[in-house]
Formats: structure tokens, C-alpha cells, sequence
């Protein structure tokens, strides 16, 4: 079921049951004739002085005539130099050690449509295909054989059908989706090894340091702009941001490295390096404003705040999607609301939580033989506590959760009629064993 479907129908059904001059003195006019010598002695040693200047400017001049300086000759037309300067940096070295393995990615989607000829002529109506791309960046991280292996994010592939990679040299290369994961919102592809020159290699991301040089690369806008480079430094090391699907639901919270290295559409997916062109992160996303959309409030442009997954949380979870093409999530087997959702007087009338407790999810449903379900805990049970976290809401939960791994044994905490209970429960895979269940209000 769709993620807002699921938030939709969770809501309706609970609520169904709940609602920035001066002046030169003169001076005597006493020793005129000395006043005069002394001009001209100043005058001639000017005059010596500007000579020695023009004779140096022409020297200079002369000199700079035969190293080909970009100048003006007697004919009006200009030449061009021949120097070399040394230009280089670390940062051209960096990114000299990384540019040939970032890729753009695109991705395409394409239905049936019909056009009025169709209907006239009475042609197949899937003969008009239209085609939506979208585009954004990757890094090539491994080759193993004929196999070169990209990572990217999620949302720059979810839904296509067809991905292609595009190498710096130039050539477009057909890819395959080995897995995709939208919690995290990384994905793996997979493409032909033969043209692949250059792979990148991950620095630690837990060994970067606040107001250290950050380098990101990618095709912002697109492709046209492909391998571009931006500079700037690390903002904050593990900044914990709210997180949302394609539809707009929340999924929860994740911890990424801020940078102030421009971040623009099109960059998705591409690397955030060091001077030693490792890759510590992978460019996900950029604040552009704050505030809501709605007309009856204000929101604030903001500039310099991208965020990036941190690379070791990029290589742990591509290492999984290699093997096993989706990523492996325990579930408790409940479908949930956010207590905030529930009104003051349903809190103590129907939930009857005492006045203390303010944050908590309200389970709403339990499956058949769940974790949940076989722990004894039931519809309308409040959930406060799970593996010695406080659940404040939904993310938090589902941050506590993702913590452990399938088979583990985890206490949780939840009011029943008012009254504290406490339960320890197996955790088991998510009920469709699937990386896409990302709702807010079921899955877990």
C-alpha cells in the first residue's frame, strides 16, 4: 500500500473513533634662491628617477614581448601567452584522484498514452509512449570483473524502468538496479566494467572535523553540467533532520553531515570528498527555505545547508543491497499513530494515559501472530519506551528499532488502560520483507 495511503487510512481510522580635508599653513618666503636650487636638484632627480622608471618599464616591457605576453602590438591585434603558471591545489589534486568515477545517472519512466489519431485511425494506443527522465549524480566504488558497481540515491531511480549512467569521458552506459533502500535513501547499480578507468575509495566519515575543506562533485541541473565541482567545508559532523518520501510523509529522522559546499538538483547521488579525494559522504539533499507553505505563513531562503550521508553508513548499507538486494529491517508488527494526534480529552477518556504522559504512538492494529500481537499488546495500547529509548513519536521509534537487528530481544514499555506494562519481544522481519516499507503508520 502507498506510504500517504497508509497515513491517510491510519488517520481516518483512528479519527473515525476519536478529532554599516586640511590646510597647508604658508610658509615664510624667506630663502628664495636655496628653495629654487633645491627644486631643481628635486626636479632632476625626478627626472632621473622617471627616467630610470620608463628605462625599466621598457626592460620589463621588452622582457615580457619575448615570454609572449597576452598585449597590444603596434598592429592593434592581441596575442596569447605562453606562460604556465602552477595552478595547482589540493583540491584539483583531490579532485583529479576521483573525477573519472562520478557519474550522472538518468532515469527514465514511461506509460501508455493515446493522441486523437489513434482514436481515429483506431492504432494501439500503447504505440504512444511518453517518457519522463530524471536525473542526478553517482560515484563508482568497486569493479569486480566485468562488473562495475555506482552508488546514488534512492530518489533519483525510484520508479523508472529504464537507467542509464553517463561516464565523464563522455560514453552512456545501460544500468541495472542491484537495490534500493528509501529509509536510507541509497541505491546500487550495477554497469559494464570495460570503459570504467577510475573508482573512488571511502575516507572515515567519523574522522572529519568542523571547518575542514569539503569538496562536492556532480551534474547539478543535469548532465549539461556533469563532473562540476564545489568547494567548502564541513558545517556540522552528525546533524539529526527530519525525513520525507516522495509523497511528503514523514519517515522519520536521520543523522547526515552539513556542508555549505553548493548543493544543487542534479547533484543527488554524487560524492562529498576530502582533500585526499575520499569520498565521506554521499550529497543527498539541500535546505532551500523554511517555514510552511501555506499562504497564512512565511518561509525563509536559505543558503549553504546541504546534507550528505555520512560514508560509513553509506558502506555498511551498500554492502547489504550488493548481497542482498534490499535491506533486512526488524518489525514489531503494528500498525501506529502519533500520540499528538489524539486530543487531550481521548487521551484521558479512551486512552486513559495518566496526565504525565505527553509523547507516545497508540497502536492501532496488530497483526496475526507478530511480535506485538504474541507480547499481549492491543489496540489502543501506548507505546513510551522500546529497547531502553524513550519513543517520542514515530520517528523515534522507528529509530529505536532500526537500531536492533531481526532476532534480537528488545524490551518495550506501553500504558494499557492507564497502567504501565512492560513486555519483551523477538523482533522479526518487517511483515513484506521489503526495503520500501517507509510509512509512518505501519511496518513497524
Amino acid at each position: 500500500m502507498d506510504n500517504n495511503d497508509n497515513n491517510n487510512e491510519s488517520k481516518k481510522n483512528f479519527e473515525g473513533e476519536f478529532k554599516e580635508s586640511g590646510s597647508q599653513k604658508k610658509r615664510g618666503n624667506n630663502n628664495n634662491q636655496p628653495k629654487m636650487g633645491r627644486l631643481f636638484i628635486t626636479a632632476l632627480i625626478g627626472g632621473l628617477l622617471g627616467g630610470g622608471l620608463a628605462f625599466g618599464g621598457y626592460s620589463v616591457y621588452q622582457n615580457y614581448q619575448n615570454s609572449s605576453i597576452t598585449t597590444e602590438n603596434s598592429k592593434g591585434t592581441t596575442s596569447i601567452s605562453n606562460l604556465k603558471v602552477n595552478v595547482s591545489t589540493q583540491a584539483t589534486k583531490a579532485f583529479n584522484k576521483i573525477q573519472n568515477a562520478v557519474v550522472s545517472v538518468e532515469a527514465y519512466s514511461s506509460g501508455s498514452s493515446s493522441s486523437s489519431l489513434d482514436d481515429l485511425f483506431g492504432s494501439n494506443p500503447s504505440s504512444g509512449e511518453s517518457t519522463s527522465e530524471s536525473e542526478g549524480s553517482g560515484v563508482i566504488y568497486k569493479k569486480d570483473g566485468n562488473t562495475a558497481f555506482v552508488v546514488t540515491n534512492n530518489h533519483v531511480i525510484s520508479g523508472a524502468n529504464k537507467v542509464e549512467v553517463l561516464l565523464n569521458s563522455g560514453k552512456k552506459l545501460a544500468a541495472k538496479v542491484v537495490g534500493h533502500d528509501s529509509v536510507t535513501d541509497l541505491a546500487v547499480l550495477k554497469i559494464n566494467a570495460a570503459d570504467v578507468s577510475q573508482v573512488a575509495a571511502f575516507g572515515n566519515s567519523d574522522n572529519i572535523q568542523v571547518g575542514q575543506t569539503a569538496l562536492a562533485i556532480g551534474s547539478p541541473l543535469g548532465s549539461t553540467y556533469a563532473t562540476s565541482l564545489t568547494q567548502g567545508i564541513i558545517s556540522a559532523k552528525k546533524r539529526t533532520i527530519e525525513t520525507t518520501d516522495s509523497s511528503g510523509t514523514g519517515t522519520g529522522q536521520t543523522t547526515v553531515i552539513q556542508t555549505d559546499a553548493a548543493i544543487n538538483p542534479g547533484n543527488s547521488g554524487g560524492p562529498l570528498i576530502n582533500l585526499d579525494g575520499q569520498v565521506v559522504g554521499i550529497n543527498s539533499m539541500k535546505l532551500a527555505s523554511t517555514g510552511s507553505s501555506s499562504a497564512s505563513s512565511s518561509s525563509t531562503s536559505v543558503e549553504g545547508m546541504g546534507f550528505a550521508i555520512p560514508s560509513n553508513e553509506v558502506v555498511e548499507i551498500i554492502n547489504q543491497l550488493v548481497k542482498n538486494g534490499k535491506i533486512r529491517r526488524p518489525a514489531l508488527g503494528i500498525s501506529l499513530v502519533d500520540l499528538s494526534y489524539v486530543s487531550n480529552s481521548d487521551q484521558k477518556s479512551v486512552l486513559k494515559l495518566p496526565t504525565s504522559v505527553t509523547s507516545g504512538v497508540v497502536v492501532l492494529k496488530t497483526t496475526d501472530n507478530s511480535p506485538a500481537k504474541n507480547a499481549g499488546l492491543e489496540k489502543y495500547d501506548v507505546i513510551t519506551s522500546l529497547g531502553g529509548k524513550t519513543v517520542k513519536g514515530l520517528s523515534t521509534l522507528r529509530e529505536a528499532l532500526y537500531a536492533h537487528k531481526v532476532g534480537d530481544t528488545v524490551e518495550i514499555k506501553y500504558y494499557h488502560n492507564g497502567e504501565l506494562k512492560t513486555a519483551n519481544i523477538k523482533l522479526t522481519l518487517e511483515a513484506s520483507d521489503s526495503n520500501t516499507t517507509t510509512s509512518s503508520d505501519s511496518g513497524n
